[in-house]
């Protein structure tokens, strides 16, 4: 109950206020160790399921990010089978950061993990935009890529006083949760206005329908991430160190 509750806590804190008014939470009993197969629905009222290995320890559920990844899901309207990198995108990029703001993680544990990871997002041979490419990489970390950029646009365009955090936020207050079905432009179109840009509409069209390279080396270094063997630095001169440490602050 305690890493039930310790989720919805962190999902809570990034969205302000929990983003559905009722979820059944059904947990499986799975014979390996830890936590696995997490899925969320919208029909017939918000639902998440989740297996916990039957020799899973207190130790495995304060470490575990999948019951908040998939609360997170619950804070999105559901869209298209083609949008599903937007779905698992925002959940892959939300997540550990909802929980830094609680405190179960620190800064330098995400960036570490984003330096890691992300590069799985980027485009390969064939690529034909996040729409047309349903491949794991591009769905979940081509996603979270979206969602980097389109925090770091916002961020830029408001001088820094908003960011991806106000988007999602007007999306789901507005009545945006798994429970509707809604088509993609409208969910990005009222994150746009929460924040009084065009960011996430611009993004979505450069993005959907072709392959668009990113320099991740380059903008880590802008914003003053240095990872090396699994140690992570920050450099506060950076030229996006005060948008770095907004989207974890």
């Amino acid at each position: 109950m305690d890493w039930i509750a310790t989720a919805a806590r962190a999902v809570t804190a990034y969205y302000a206020g929990f983003p559905v008014q009722r979820v059944a939470v059904e947990i499986l009993e799975g014979r390996r160790r830890g936590v696995a197969n997490g899925r969320t629905f919208g029909e017939n009222g918000a639902h998440c399921q989740l297996s916990v290995g039957e020799h899973t320890t207190e130790a495995d559920l304060k470490e575990d990010w999948m019951c908040t990844h998939e609360m997170v899901h619950l804070a999105f309207p559901s869209v298209e089978e083609r949008h599903h990198w937007i779905e698992e995108g925002s959940a892959t990029y939300v997540e550990p950061i909802a929980r830094v703001k609680i405190g179960q993680l620190t800064p330098e544990q995400i960036w570490r993990d984003m330096v890691r990871d992300m590069p799985q997002g980027l485009p390969a041979a064939g690529d034909q935009g996040l729409d047309q490419t349903h491949t794991w990489g591009r769905t979940y970390w081509g996603g979270a890529i979206f969602c980097l950029l389109a925090d770091i646009g916002i961020r830029k365009a408001t001088n820094n006083m908003k960011g991806l955090q106000d988007a999602l936020r007007g999306i789901n207050h507005s009545g945006g949760t798994i429970e509707v079905d809604w088509p993609l432009e409208r969910a990005l179109g009222l994150g746009d206005r929460a924040t009084g840009t065009k960011t996430l509409m611009d993004l979505y069209q450069q993005m959907a329908s072709k392959p668009v390279p990113v320099d991740l080396p380059s903008l880590w270094k802008q914003l003053g991430v240095s990872s090396s063997h699994g140690t992570v630095t920050f450099d506060d001169q950076a030229p996006l160190a005060s948008i770095r440490r907004a989207i974890t602050g």
